[in-house]
């Protein structure tokens, strides 16, 4: 072969690319017929230097895969240490908020302890009010019922005959 031709694959890793990329870009670009720059030669291709010209134009445009890649790996670090910074600042912030929801916990736990311990007291209050007015209403029910049973006392006579009709006498005169 021709030192003037290179397959695929040499060229690739030329480029830095793979040769599914050299083969996108020339299926993408229309416009370059790859036939006229390219031989086979059982199921390898070889370009000619105007092929590898206008491949490596191709590539030129945008920098190569290796130097992408060395520059996403700088990216990613610069990135890296941003997203550090934002990340610390996000845990920060987190924790703030959550030691601000710890102190509004205690605070609401705090009140409902109080609340409870007044609730315990008025229960107590009315459980004492509740005894005392039995002991009262059980005292006046005892002396009531001696007042009632005296109460009770026969009704003098002349009342009851009041309370009787009586009876009417009539009288004929003239027989």
């Amino acid at each position: 072969m021709s030192e003037n031709l290179k397959t695929i694959r040499e060229l690739a890793d030329e480029l830095g690319v793979s040769k599914q990329a050299i083969w996108q870009k020339i299926k993408r670009d229309a416009s370059i017929d790859l036939r006229q720059f390219t031989s086979t030669k059982g199921n390898t291709v070889y370009v000619d230097v105007d092929g590898q010209k206008t491949i490596k134009a191709m590539f030129s445009n945008n920098s190569s895969t290796r130097y992408r890649q060395q520059k996403d790996d700088v990216d990613d670090n610069k990135k890296d240490a941003v997203d550090e910074q934002d990340e610390v600042k996000f845990l920060r912030n987190l924790v703030s908020e959550i030691q601000s929801e710890k102190k509004e916990l205690h605070k609401l736990l705090d009140q409902q302890q109080r609340l409870a311990l007044q609730d315990k007291q008025l229960l107590e209050e009315y459980k004492a009010e509740i005894k005392d007015l039995k002991a009262l209403t059980m005292a006046p029910h005892d002396d009531g019922e001696k007042e009632v049973t005296s109460d009770k006392q026969p009704e003098p006579e002349n009342s009851t005959s009041e309370s009787q009709p009586k009876p009417k006498k009539w009288w004929r005169f003239g027989k």
